[in-house]
């Protein structure tokens, strides 16, 4: 297996674990394992890593705000352009027909690939170096990644003028998804109380949820109301 990270592994099995999607495991030979259950450790860790940074580097801002810049830097779109300079999509390992659908340009895929990374670090090299890898691939454009919270958390901005308006938090449903695995299309909707205001439809659900909420921001339903 070929490193081609900035760093080096100890375990270089573990490399090629975070590497390999589970559409690969049927076509390889011998005992192999997909990137899913580093990419649930990594997750935690990237949470961690985030929480503690703008704890740490935003002593001024409350709970609510720390949330909102926190779901900007993790958020599937931010992760994936991070594997997209580390060149992840070239190294992933999946199986030919995911490869020859898109796979390796995949955003979700790369995302979750680059979470399995941070997991197989954290394993390899303990905590404090999955905590540099993060930093240096992912914090370093800070200013812009904490921007974005402000501009695209369109979640964050209706549960707050809800909860102002009609002391109330959003519902969020999932109503349908459909497409192949590597390329889904998400559609949900959200409701204040029993009514339908707003409906969206993304390559995630949390994309998907960004959508509605944007949709029951500007519904003519809500400023009448």
């Amino acid at each position: 297996m070929v490193n081609f990270l900035p760093l080096k592994f100890i375990n270089s099995k573990l490399l090629e674990t975070a590497l390999t999607h589970r559409s690969a495991i049927n076509e390889k030979k011998g005992s192999h394992q997909s990137n899913e259950r580093l990419e649930f450790l990594g997750d935690a860790v990237l949470e961690l890593v985030v929480s503690d940074f703008l704890f740490k580097t935003c002593p001024h801002l409350p709970e609510g705000r720390l949330t909102q810049k926190r779901a900007a830097i993790v958020q599937t779109k931010t992760l994936a352009a991070a594997a997209f300079k580390l060149k992840v999509g070239q190294n992933l390992i999946m199986s030919k027909g995911e490869k020859k659908s898109g796979g390796q340009a995949n955003v979700s895929l790369l995302a979750n690939t680059f979470e399995a990374l941070i997991g197989a670090v954290y394993l390899d090299q303990g905590f404090t170096k999955a905590a540099d890898f993060i930093y240096q691939n992912l914090l370093q454009n800070l200013n812009l990644l904490l921007n974005q919270a402000d501009i695209h958390d369109f979640k964050s901005q209706l549960q707050e003028t809800w909860q102002k308006r009609f002391k109330t938090a959003p519902k969020y449903q999932l109503v349908n998804s459909f497409g192949p695995d590597h390329g889904k299309t998400f559609i949900v909707r959200v409701f204040l109380k029993q009514k339908l205001m707003g409906e969206g439809r993304g390559k995630s659900k949390q994309a998907a949820e960004q959508v509605a909420a944007k949709s029951a921001i500007i519904s003519p339903c809500l400023k009448s109301n």
